[in-house]
């Protein structure tokens, strides 16, 4: 079972409907052969974001993102003292911190990520979009 990690944006792009997602991305991602990841670091993300005023229409994602994620059928990727380590000796001037764990973890889990960051081809990840 091919296993992808998704983007903040893209979790958020998917619960919205948003046309942003590609027809493709949004098969890609209901396929039932694949786990779809969500990373505790997206769910930081949404949460901090939407608290200080940053994603003021994920308030309500915010409010319970394990249920949004286990409701769409998608598995929560923890974050692990490697991935951890691994992002922090991430080089290079990438400075988002949430965008360096979904780097270490894509790396460190050896999956691919969904999202138009074109950032995140700078680190030897495969990004899909």
């Amino acid at each position: 079972m091919p296993r992808l990690l998704i983007d903040t944006h893209v979790l958020l792009w998917w619960l919205d409907g948003d046309k942003r997602l590609l027809r493709r991305l949004r098969q890609l991602i209901q396929t039932e052969d694949n786990e779809i990841l969500v990373s505790a670091a997206s769910v930081w993300e949404i949460t901090t974001k939407a608290r200080i005023g940053k994603l003021p229409g994920a308030l309500e994602v915010a409010a319970d993102v394990p249920s949004c994620i286990l409701d769409q059928g998608f598995s929560s990727l923890s974050i692990s003292v490697e991935h951890a380590q691994i992002a922090g000796n991430l080089p290079g001037p990438h400075r988002d911190p949430f965008d360096r764990m979904l780097i270490a973890q894509a790396q460190a889990e050896r999956v691919s990520i969904i999202s138009i960051d074109t950032a995140l081809d700078a680190y030897g990840v495969t990004r899909i979009w």
